[in-house]
């Protein structure tokens, strides 16, 4: 029995359950007697919620005497019951509710070095999903109401509260954090979110996500230390599909394979595959003779031939031939670098 009363929403649907019993079985016999479905609906209502209207018909024989009494003590004990169900839920949940945020506030107080998070769109819920994975501490900044429940409901802290403010920041514990990410759709945002950590904050560590190419340089103005360009990753990801099937295959088996990915980060490097476009110096140069040249900028890992061939780990005396796919290890600043040695060299007019 005290398991019973300590569930609310035990409460409720036994409530619920108890009083739609009474009533079908009331409606029943008073049809028995030879009332109309409709008049017996009536009475069972009227009586059960004690709004004491006159009868539709007398009460005149002892069976009618019975049921409607009957009605009376077992249905107006069924509504007193199920009103103090309601009444519970509602009670409780939003007890449940209050402590829950306020548990919630005292955790994320209690954080130290950890990240936030600034949007629970497409993008955040899989950062914090792998934050969460990773059991990284992080906290979720996220202003739609719905949103911020959902994030709630899947474990995750979070603060229903604008990222571009100070105060949500704070709230969020900027100023005792390692790391923010502002992964929101709309770039003015992210800038004017980036612009306010870090002048709260000089020692952040600021991601920032850009729609377009042309935002990368405001958020590195605004103070973000890296800008991630979400579709030009995934165009980049396409065309490694069709150029270099089995290259894009071994990366995905390596960025599966114990978070091989993130420790690379961890170090500032990352994976990328390159093609080896005709005429470009790399054509006919040797894997030590490339690695030399990009003076540790990168080193090669696979060489996947335009014949389908596939060299894993290729010995320093692999030459790279016209339209191979490399797939290199190195720092993320080797833009230039690559350039030089995959791109096609353009010849100048002879003199």
């Amino acid at each position: 029995m005290t398991g019973l009363l300590d569930s609310p929403v035990r409460n409720l649907s036994v409530g619920v359950a108890y009083t739609l019993t009474v009533m079908i079985v009331a409606t029943v016999a008073y049809m028995a007697v030879g009332w109309s479905f409709r008049d017996a609906v009536y009475m069972v209502i009227v009586t059960v919620y004690t709004v004491g209207y006159n009868e539709v018909r007398p009460i005149n024989t002892p069976a009618l005497n019975v049921i409607t009494i009957g009605l009376i003590v077992l249905g107006c004990t069924g509504i007193i019951f199920l009103t103090g169900a309601l009444v519970q839920f509602f009670t409780l949940n939003q007890i449940n509710k209050t402590i829950g945020l306020k548990r919630m506030n005292r955790q994320i107080d209690e954080l130290k070095e950890h990240v936030i998070v600034c949007g629970f769109g497409r993008f955040g819920t899989v950062l914090a999903r792998s934050l969460s994975a990773s059991s990284a501490g992080f906290v979720i900044l996220e202003e739609n109401e719905a949103r911020a429940t959902e994030a709630r409901l899947q474990g995750h802290l979070c603060i229903q509260g604008d990222a571009t403010t100070e105060a949500a920041l704070r709230a969020a514990g900027v100023m005792r954090a390692n790391a923010l990410a502002t992964v929101l759709s709309n770039d003015a945002l992210n800038v004017f979110i980036t612009l306010t950590a870090r002048a709260l904050n000089p020692d952040l560590s600021i991601v920032a996500r850009g729609e377009r190419s042309s935002t990368e340089s405001k958020l590195l103005q605004a103070g973000a230390d890296k800008v991630v360009l979400p579709t030009h990753i995934g165009a980049e990801r396409i065309a490694e599909l069709i150029l270099h099937e089995e290259s894009a295959r071994f990366i995905e088996g390596l960025e599966r394979s114990h978070g091989f990915q993130r420790v690379l980060h961890n170090f500032g490097m990352d994976l990328q595959v390159v093609n080896a476009a005709p005429q470009s110096p790399a054509v006919r140069m040797t894997v030590s003779a490339i690695e030399r040249q990009a003076k540790g900028a990168f080193f090669i890992i696979q060489i996947n031939r335009r014949d389908g061939d596939v060299f894993t780990s290729p010995p320093p005396t692999t030459v790279v031939g016209e339209g191979d796919g490399v797939v290199l290890i190195g720092r993320p600043n080797r833009a230039e670098i690559l350039t030089s040695l995959f791109e096609a060299r353009v010849r100048g007019a002879r003199g």
